[in-house]
């Protein structure tokens, strides 16, 4: 008995000071927010806290030493998480492999953008980055304080390394301010380094015009941090003295000097898994465009477009807003949760009373062409179509001076407008523009127009309702007068539209 008493003593002897230890020990994590910061364990509370030089004006919250409030206390149980140990030790890999290859050194004044937790921060200060500081919506101090990619509260040229991990980037509805944001804080020859999850080759050149200011270092793919993000692909890049390194004639859309532009090549791989034209004419249209329909292959459902700086659809013919607007692309178009601008050009003036009371979106009630100019714009029907106006014809545009033949139709004067023009003025190469046009044969005028001025190239896909003299519903055996192209002069358009780059369906 006494044996077991002087063991029991000598135990709760020997555990005073181990609890001491582990006391002092979570005063340490509660008071820095990290046990080791400098890679030592830590005796003494008083490490080196992040210095906010540079801070910009707007910026809400700093690192100032202050006192533990009591939701920094509650953090204390965030850090020996399960979760939170993992991703400090992908954090920390990650880290010193760049160090190893010279991307980031211990002097690196360094910024994380986008983290909510900051255990990149705190990896980054571990492995001895010790000027270190991450940014998001809502502060977590010490390691993040409040601030947003798209609106980084420093100062021009302030950091020597900036990291946004994890596919932070792919999940962003501003991705084009980031990169505005991420340039302008990065120091000349300082390094950014983004981890997206796309690995798609069109994602990628999106990419590289996203950051057109920046060059492209190193790309790689590496595994992710857990099953739910199994890979991910990884871009080192750097910014230089000049901010210029020339990607757009090589990597983008830009139009060259001469107003035509040179498609780049990347988009061949996307027309090769699109659906195949229909070679043999449909001797009934109206059946063919509802299984063509079916089998349609989606730009977004081939390819990841969330590296774009902001999303365009343009119904050129949109008739009334539940004709394709309301009906098809809101219902239909695969738009990987991006929010579109949407441009509805209609010249008939029955429909535009509606577009009134449609937010997002804009009404141009012209006639697209190929100049600016006044025109005739002639109602037709098809034999057996009632006179209402929901079953108004459609409409055809004709300049003045050839509008002299007879015609037993409406006929009105309406505004056109050089549509390749407006194109060029209205989006940029760094956008996703999506396009239908049903313009009743004019599209032999605009198409040719768009390559001519390089218009072309800055549309992603095109949906293309292309008019001959086809098949009638009501009248079997008749073809329609209304059209003097045939199917084959349709079928060559748009094999020369894919085979110059355009991903280019048929519609009816």
């Amino acid at each position: 008995m006494r044996t077991f008493l002087s063991l029991r003593n000598f135990f709760r002897a020997l555990l005073i000071p181990v609890f001491l230890l582990v006391a002092h020990f979570s005063y340490v994590v509660i008071t820095t927010g990290q046990s080791c910061i400098t890679g030592n364990f830590c005796f003494s509370p008083k490490i080196s806290n992040y210095r906010a030089s540079g801070l910009h004006p707007r910026a809400s919250a700093i690192i100032d030493g202050a006192a533990p409030t009591a939701e920094e206390l509650l953090r204390r149980d965030l850090y020996t998480t399960k979760d939170w140990i993992k991703a400090v030790h992908f954090y920390s890999s990650i880290f010193q492999d760049l160090l190893s290859v010279g991307f980031l050194s211990h002097k690196s004044k360094s910024l994380c953008v986008e983290t909510p937790n900051g255990q990149d921060v705190f990896s980054l200060k571990q492995i001895g980055v010790s000027d270190s500081i991450g940014i998001f919506k809502k502060a977590s101090k010490p390691l993040v304080i409040k601030g947003q990619g798209h609106e980084i509260p420093f100062d021009d040229d302030t950091f020597d390394f900036i990291f946004l991990g994890v596919g932070r980037l792919d999940q962003s509805s501003r991705p084009g301010d980031f990169a505005r944001e991420i340039a302008r804080t990065l120091k000349p020859e300082g390094f950014a380094v983004v981890q997206i999850r796309a690995k798609d080759t069109y994602s990628f050149h999106s990419f590289i015009a996203l950051f057109n200011c920046c060059k492209i270092v190193t790309s790689q793919d590496i595994n992710g941090p857990d099953s739910s993000m199994p890979f991910l692909r990884q871009i080192v890049l750097t910014k230089g003295s000049d901010d210029i390194f020339g990607h757009d004639d090589v990597l983008t859309h830009q139009p060259k000097s001469d107003g035509k532009c040179s498609i780049p090549g990347f988009k061949e791989e996307l027309i090769r898994k699109a659906e195949p034209l229909i070679l043999e004419e449909p001797l009934k249209p109206w059946i063919t465009l509802k299984r063509n329909i079916q089998k349609i292959r989606y730009l977004p459902s081939m390819a990841d477009v969330s590296f774009k700086q902001r999303y365009v659809y343009v119904d050129v013919g949109a008739r009334s807003y539940g004709s394709s607007i309301g009906s098809w692309f809101k219902k239909q178009y695969p738009k990987q949760n991006k929010t579109f601008d949407v441009y509805a050009i209609e010249a008939d003036k029955i429909f535009h009373e509606q577009y009134s009371s449609k937010k997002g979106v804009e009404l141009l009630p012209y006639a697209a062409w190929v100049r600016n100019e006044t025109l005739t714009f002639e109602i037709n029907r098809d034999p057996g179509q009632k006179v209402q106006d929901k079953g108004r014809g459609m409409g055809r545009i004709r300049p003045v001076v050839s509008s002299t033949r007879a015609f037993d139709g409406e006929v009105d004067e309406i505004q056109g407008f050089d549509f390749a023009d407006w194109l060029k003025n209205t989006v940029t190469e760094k956008d996703f523009v999506v396009m239908k046009m049903d313009v009743e044969g004019t599209e032999f005028d605009l198409i040719p127009r768009l390559f001519k001025t390089g218009a072309i190239c800055l549309i992603d896909e095109l949906f293309l309702e292309c008019h001959y003299n086809r098949w009638q519903r009501c009248c079997p055996g008749e073809r329609s007068a209304k059209y003097d192209k045939t199917y084959g002069q349709c079928l060559d358009l748009f094999a020369s539209l894919r085979r110059s780059g355009v991903l280019v369906h048929q519609w009816w």
